[in-house]
């Protein structure tokens, strides 16, 4: 009798403890169906990159050395460097430099660790070709000036949704005196 009991006590525990489980994931989805869609018209709006994004890799030619850390230091060996041996002064004169996109993990240590800094992280991340052979950049295409998202004229750059009012969904047409959800970097200088 007691047996008969306990499995029922048990099996009403279970029963309570998934429907628990249930309510708390129906929960979220009713909330996300409240909520207005976010969609950004992608090639006409574009969100600004964060502050440490790593994007394309820009080179600076005349700064480089050749002495090949970032080969050293980059977990798939992916720049290639070409240099060879001045015999009158006694050092590497660089040839050719190249970074391959669509092998590149974007870690960032080669700008790490980069001695003359003639490696930096760019907020360029519109990389998309037909061939993945035209992802192989060489000097020139790495030393290209990257494009800001924020100077382009032909789009509107919206800021991350983080900074938007409370409830806010639409970054359009925003009064710029209501409070914010989250705090801007300008807000914390």
């Amino acid at each position: 009798m007691f047996g008969f009991l306990k499995q029922v006590g048990d099996y009403t525990k279970e029963a309570v403890s998934a429907s628990q489980n249930i309510a708390q994931g129906l929960s979220v989805t009713f909330d996300h169906l409240r909520r207005r869609p976010i969609t950004v018209q992608y090639p006409y709006e574009k969100l600004i990159p964060s502050e440490r994004y790593r994007g394309r890799i820009h080179f600076e030619f005349d700064k480089c050395i050749a002495c090949e850390v970032c080969v050293r230091v980059c977990p798939i060996n992916l720049p290639v460097v070409d240099w060879v041996m001045n015999k009158a002064t006694k050092k590497k004169e660089l040839r050719n430099y190249s970074i391959d996109f669509g092998v590149c993990i974007f870690c960032g240590n080669c700008v790490e660790y980069c001695p003359t800094n003639c490696l930096s992280m760019t907020e360029e991340y519109e990389l998309a070709t037909f061939d993945r052979h035209s992802l192989n950049y060489d000097n020139v295409a790495l030393g290209r000036l990257p494009t800001s998202v924020t100077s382009d004229p032909a789009v509107v750059a919206l800021k991350e949704f983080a900074y938007l009012p409370k409830g806010e969904m639409d970054p359009h047409g925003v009064d710029p005196t209501r409070p914010r959800a989250g705090i801007t970097k300008e807000e914390l200088s």
